[in-house]
């Protein structure tokens, strides 16, 4: 099994930036791809960006390319999501993932965190 907790959502106001972190925990956490999804209100929930176990691949949805940032840190067993140039578009409760692969994550991930809410003014 393995847990995920998201922190670092909040309210931001348009062109600004948020860091979210996702604290994994369980057995061989660094051995999972990782990745982060977003669902806003009324809307299906909608792939971001994916990382591999090793921190050396990332895949991105379209809709964040440039803004969207994933890195990870085997060692704290964390995924990080800097965003950037941040639009109301982007309001969404935000999810962190796991899977066994990029192609895992980012399409049927095999665990998910609780969310946390990302609020962009304008």
């Amino acid at each position: 099994q393995v847990q995920l907790v998201e922190s670092g959502g909040g309210l931001v106001q348009t062109g600004g930036s948020l860091r979210l972190s996702c604290a994994a925990s369980g057995r061989t956490v660094g051995s999972y791809a990782m990745g982060w999804f977003r669902q806003a209100p009324g809307k299906e929930r909608e792939f971001v960006v994916a990382i591999g176990w090793s921190g050396l691949t990332t895949y991105s949805g379209d809709s964040v390319k440039g803004r969207f940032t994933i890195s990870r840190d085997n060692g704290k067993n964390t995924v990080y999501l800097q965003m950037n140039n941040l639009k109301p578009g982007d309001t969404a409760v935000y999810y962190c993932a796991a899977g066994d692969s990029i192609v895992v994550v980012s399409t049927t991930p095999k665990y998910w965190g609780q969310g946390t809410q990302v609020t962009v003014s304008s």
